[in-house]
This record gives C-alpha cells, structure tokens and sequence, in this order.
C-alpha cells in the first residue's frame, strides 16, 4: 500500500439509478482507495455488479429495512479488523451507518437522516447527532482515531450555502442543527474541507433538481469529511469533485498520509 490513502464519499440517491446512468465509471480512473456511498436505496442483491472494473477487497451493504429506502456501502482495499451498522445509533433500522476499524483508524461512513419531513424526524435527526456523537466520544477514549464522511444533511455556516437568509429556518440550516457541528468540532474534529481551503466560498455538493440550481450553482455543502485532530497533521487534501454528476450531490474526498 502506498504511504498516502484517498477516500472518497457520495450520496448516490439511488445505486441502480446511478448505474443506469454509468455514473461511477470515473472509480476506474481515479481508484480511490475507500469509496463510501450513501442513500443506495437497494438491498445487496439489487447492487448491479458492472458500476467499474475496479476491484475492492472488501464490499459491505447495510440497507435499510425499509426497501428503496437510505442505506450505506462501503467499498475499501483495506481488510478492516471489525465492521459494525451501529444499531444503538440507526435505531430505526433505516441502513445508515457502516463503521469499519482499521487498526487505530476508525472509519465511519454516515447518512445521518433529513429533518425537513416534519417535527418527529427532526427530533429523531437531532437524537441520532448525539448518539453518534458519544459513540465515537467513547471510541476516541479507547484510542480509536476517527474519520467521518458522509451526507450530514446541515451546512454549517453561511459560507456553506448560497442563500442563508432565505434558508434560516428550513431543516438542515437551523440553529439547532448548526450547533451540533459547532459541538462536533468543539470536542476535537475537523471539517477536512475548510481546514485545507479555509473561508472558500462557492463550494457545495448538493444542489436541488428545481431551477436549474446546479447550472447556476445554487447550492449547499451538505457532505463532509471531518477527522479526530490527532489525524490533523496525516490529512493531505480535502476536496469537493463537483464536476461529477448522476445525483442531486457530488464526491467529496480527502487523501492521508498513513
């Protein structure tokens, strides 16, 4: 294995849908070394088995109960040591976490659920943050290292959208929600984007179907790489591959040094 490893994470919104549109073909030029997808919307045997040419050593599906519905996959050249779904976490069985160990790095790949549907998820969002949160807690205590990546379904700060004010008091921009990143950070993470790129503006990964948002780049950044800050000075890049389409978000990854 090469001293630096690429991870990369998207939120598919529908595995089949992407396959049908060939939108992972580019895996087999870029090869990244981990590549974590959320909202696969399938079960394992619906997975079609000709998205690229590139093979992983390891394959894991957690799908949600609820068929064509959430879920999380992670494809790694990496053997992991211990793989959990995090069912104290995901209460609701909905397929949205897969937490890999490799030796003293743990990885998770998360689709933390949408709060805009009505009061009852947004609660069950803001409950699912903070279980997650003390699970890892508990892991850095053990001396686990933490990387997160996924669609955390909040822009953070005003930066992170393109039309704050408007958006204010819509799920996945309020007060609530942002706090709980301004938390996630406050107990020693990193968001990988803006540690490398600072107050860069103009950069999303998900832009909605309507208005032609995307042309216009009417977006949010709603999808994150945040690492534990003992990792801080192993993280090489961080970056959003907004040039790749067949969902309503794009990739974002990170490369480090291992």
């Amino acid at each position: 294995m090469s001293n630096s490893i690429e991870i990369i994470s998207w939120n598919v919104n529908g595995i089949r849908a992407v396959g049908n549109k060939e939108a992972l073909r580019w895996i087999d030029e870029r090869a990244p070394d981990i590549l974590c997808l959320q909202e696969i919307k399938a079960l394992e045997e619906q997975i079609p088995d000709n998205l690229f040419e590139k093979k992983y050593q390891e394959t894991i599906v957690n799908s949600a109960f609820k068929k064509g519905y959430s879920g999380t996959m992670t494809w790694s050249t990496l053997q992991s040591d211990y793989i959990s779904t995090c069912q104290h976490v995901d209460t609701t069985n909905e397929g949205r976490i897969v937490e890999t160990h490799y030796d003293d790095i743990v990885l998770f790949n998360v689709y933390f659920p949408n709060g805009q549907k009505n009061e009852e998820r947004l609660s069950h969002k803001m409950n699912f943050y903070d279980d997650f949160l003390n699970h890892c807690q508990a892991l850095r205590e053990s001396g686990k290292s933490i990387i997160i990546c996924g669609d955390v379904n909040t822009a953070h700060k005003e930066i992170d959208l393109k039309n704050p004010k408007t958006n204010s008091k819509t799920s996945g921009f309020l007060p609530s929600e942002r706090a709980w990143i301004d938390k996630l950070l406050a107990c020693g993470y990193i968001d990988t984007f803006r540690y490398v790129h600072g107050e860069k503006v103009d950069n999303y990964s998900w832009w909605s179907y309507r208005s032609n948002a995307r042309a216009n780049n009417i977006g949010w950044r709603i999808d994150y790489f945040f690492i534990s800050e003992d990792l801080a000075e192993n993280l090489e890049d961080a970056f959003i591959l907004d040039q790749v389409e067949g969902s309503d978000h794009c990739p974002v990854g990170i490369r480090l040094s291992i």
